[in-house]
């Protein structure tokens, strides 16, 4: 285990300041398994999505939002080693499976990681990870997640030196997930629709992140055309979609896109405004 505890300044490199896009890609990544599609098989690396989940360097630490199961390899890739907060859209497998992989963090946190997220949420991490709060007594130190749990709903709240306020979501017909605001910056995946009172909190935007899944609707996502009329509605100064499955190529739809929307890639770092 880590003999010393890494300040902020030891993940280089330092992303205060900037968005990190760990992963972009749908539930089974791009590639998927088996797939021999040409974009699957594709040589450009923007077209290798894996599971979504994003880093802000905010103020006072980074503020992971979702764990997707390929977290350790997005961190390593990134060179981001140190991960002070994680707030969570949902409880769907691939923004959560992960979260074992910030076992390590109590070493460097010199305690549990806070953890928030709405109720529904976690009642999934408790079961999921049972073992990170029944914890045997003859288990080492650090062979489970140590976790500080933070309940949520629509409140904004304070967390390393940032407001922010959570924003409700639509995940198909019968599932509330969150979406959150940081600034002039806006997360919002896995959703087809957004309730007109959340719309109030999507205003005057600098960056507006969105779901956008393919081409041809789809019961839980937005599809490109969704996605687009949505954006054309919000009028934020750029968007950028995520959560894209094998449907869209990135040069190609990039080359449909109106100005002023691309589609976000695996490593894309912005500004936080």
């Amino acid at each position: 285990m880590p003999s010393s505890s890494p300040t902020r300044s030891m993940a280089a490199p330092d992303i205060q300041g900037q968005m990190v896009f760990l992963g972009t890609g749908t539930s089974v990544g791009v590639p998927m398994i088996g797939c021999p599609c040409p974009i699957c098989a594709s040589n450009n690396p923007k077209n290798h999505r894996t599971r979504c989940g994003v880093v802000l360097g905010l103020p006072k630490g980074n503020l992971l939002i979702d764990t997707p199961p390929d977290l350790r390899s997005q961190l390593l890739r990134e060179k981001i080693g140190i991960i002070h907060a994680v707030a969570y859209t949902h409880g769907h497998a691939d923004h959560l499976f992960g979260l074992d992989d910030l076992r390590l963090m109590q070493f460097y946190l010199g305690g549990p990681i806070p953890i928030y997220c709405e109720t529904r949420v976690e009642r999934r991490i408790r079961k999921s990870f049972d073992y990170a709060f029944n914890t045997p007594a003859n288990l080492h130190v650090g062979g489970a997640p140590k976790l500080q749990l933070h309940s949520i709903d629509l409140e904004p709240f304070e967390l390393l030196g940032m407001r922010i306020v959570p924003i409700r979501l639509q995940h198909g017909p019968r599932l509330q997930v969150l979406g959150f605001r940081i600034g002039n910056i806006a997360y919002c995946t896995d959703t087809n629709a957004i309730p007109v009172a959340s719309m109030a909190r999507l205003q005057n935007l600098d960056v507006l992140i969105l779901d956008c899944l393919r081409h041809q609707p789809h019961s839980t996502h937005f599809c490109l055309d969704e996605a687009v009329s949505l954006a054309a509605r919000l009028k934020a100064k750029q968007t950028l979609l995520t959560h894209l499955s094998h449907d869209l190529e990135h040069e190609e739809t990039s080359a449909l896109l109106p100005e002023g929307m691309k589609l976000a890639y695996d490593g894309m770092r912005i500004p936080l405004s």
